[in-house]
């Protein structure tokens, strides 16, 4: 028997303002029954807003689907990144993940003026270390440590709350965070690059032991994805026209019986058959 396909697609940077026109995708998206749309960001070329905004605007406006915004970690600080990615798991019911992407152009240092650009290999070790802080700062807060008592007026259990004290070549992070942790407990981090991501995407199956997402055409043959899912390939994210993935391509699947007519979960881990991961500051934690 032929497992089911998992599927997601990339909606690209575009100048389109309106949380209408986005909404209309990320909707058709879901409709369609994909795992998750992808956000396009960077700090150069075609103008567009901002992706972490845009998932978070949308989040209310669907249900099931989940939301990867592109976050570029190159000039920009892990502590921000884990509030506004932590903010889009709460309001999207724990349907919120991230992209990490760099920014090697020496062009884009200049617009924040604050240091020279390293070699790609750094750019994408600094990258692990800020996955590696995201998830300690969503750790910070222990699921139970809001309280939320009026009589007493406490907000919080301070002793539920932890200082992650990283300290590494990039960053030194104390912490915690400002922010409760996320209903998905580590909402899924994504890369290009192997090693430190929950998804990767790469034309190469074995380019990970996590879940290796393999970037195709949307004009894809169900032939050709099933030969790949045999090599080993967790999913596919389509690229291009999102009438030609939700009106073409998902129909023929569904007529093989290799894809999804309803969602089985309500949380982005569950789409990707990924368990809650346990709160390592939390007293009894292996980890």
């Amino acid at each position: 028997m032929v497992a089911p396909l998992h599927l997601a697609v990339a909606l690209p940077v575009t100048g389109e303002l309106t949380a209408r026109y986005w909404a209309g995708l990320v909707r058709e998206a879901e409709d369609a029954k994909l795992d998750f749309v992808t956000f396009d960001d960077a700090l150069g070329g075609a103008p567009g807003l901002d992706a972490v905004l845009i998932a978070a605007r949308v989040a209310p406006l669907t249900s099931r689907i989940g939301l990867l915004p592109t976050a570029v970690v190159t000039h920009t600080e892990p502590f921000h990144v884990s509030k506004a990615v932590a903010t889009l798991d709460h309001v999207s019911g724990g349907r919120g993940g991230v992209l990490l992407d760099v920014a090697p152009d020496p062009v884009h240092a200049g617009h924040f003026g604050r240091r020279d650009v390293g070699t790609a290999d750094e750019l994408w070790e600094e990258a692990a270390d800020y996955a590696e802080v995201l998830r300690r700062l969503w750790d910070s807060w222990e699921d139970d440590a809001e309280i939320r008592d009026v009589a007493t007026g406490r907000f919080i259990d301070r002793e539920k709350l932890h200082h992650i004290d990283f300290e590494g070549r990039w960053f030194s992070v104390r912490g915690p965070s400002i922010t409760p942790r996320p209903p998905q407990g580590h909402p899924p981090v994504a890369a290009t690059e192997p090693g430190f991501a929950d998804i990767v995407f790469s034309d190469n199956a074995s380019a990970s032991d996590r879940l290796v997402y393999r970037d195709v055409d949307a004009t894809v043959t169900p032939d050709e994805l099933l030969h790949w899912q045999e090599e080993g390939f967790a999913g596919f994210r389509l690229h291009g026209d999102l009438h030609t993935v939700t009106r073409e391509l998902v129909p023929r699947l569904r007529e093989r019986g290799v894809f999804r007519t309803e969602y089985e979960h309500t949380t982005l881990r569950g789409h990707l058959g990924l368990a809650r991961p346990e709160n390592r500051y939390a007293a009894g934690s292996a980890q």
